[in-house]
């Protein structure tokens, strides 16, 4: 009987935690290496123009969805917003810490010829193609798959060429509740897969 008991309320537990409160709530984005680049200031030159990046997403406003037991919605939004000055900022932070000085730009049409006339060495933009979270709750579990696309142009000046590469990533994890923070942890290691792929060879 006492195990009849204790079922019963480990059960109604994982209820209460998918059935949890609804709202919009912002994640944090940061990009936060976990490898070194010596050589990414020979690749890139000491100064770096950032172009505007560019969402392209149908749905610009939110960057994932949870559906909890009962159906009920909550969204997540980037922070800082919106997405592609979350991803710029976070770009920037990290790339000064090896020696390479960004300056924000107001446009670039991204061709080669371009890149001649520019008075810093590169210039950076980034297409986000997809970046999407989506949490379903079910009695016992919550399953979570993330999907990043973007799609990054490096215009070398020494080289007059621009490189552009194509990456996506798509992961899943399955956890007994899930929260905003472990939606943005898992997010943010997305992030630091990618860029710490791109940073350690850019072209």
């Amino acid at each position: 009987m006492k195990s009849i008991h204790w079922l019963f309320i480990l059960f109604l537990g994982y209820f209460v935690l998918g059935c949890a409160k609804t709202g919009t709530f912002s994640l944090s984005l940061r990009y936060q290496p976990v490898k070194d680049f010596p050589s990414l200031q020979t690749k890139t030159g000491p100064t770096l123009s950032m172009a505007p990046f560019k969402d392209e997403r149908r749905d610009t406003l939110y960057i994932g969805v949870h559906t909890n037991l009962q159906g009920d919605s909550s969204y997540f939004k980037s922070n800082p917003f919106p997405l592609e000055r979350a991803i710029k900022e976070s770009l920037s932070d990290t790339l000064s810490r090896y020696g390479v000085k960004t300056i924000p730009i107001s446009n670039w049409d991204g061709k080669p010829e371009s890149l001649k006339n520019m008075e810093t060495d590169s210039v950076l933009m980034i297409e986000i193609k997809r970046f999407w979270t989506e949490g379903k709750a079910s009695a016992f579990r919550t399953t979570v798959k993330t999907t990043v696309q973007l799609v990054i142009h490096l215009g070398v000046k020494k080289e007059g060429k621009v490189f552009t590469r194509n990456v996506e990533v798509e992961k899943e994890m399955t956890v007994a509740r899930s929260t905003p923070e472990k939606v943005e942890a898992m997010i943010n290691q997305i992030l630091t897969d990618i860029f710490d792929s791109y940073f350690s060879n850019p072209y």
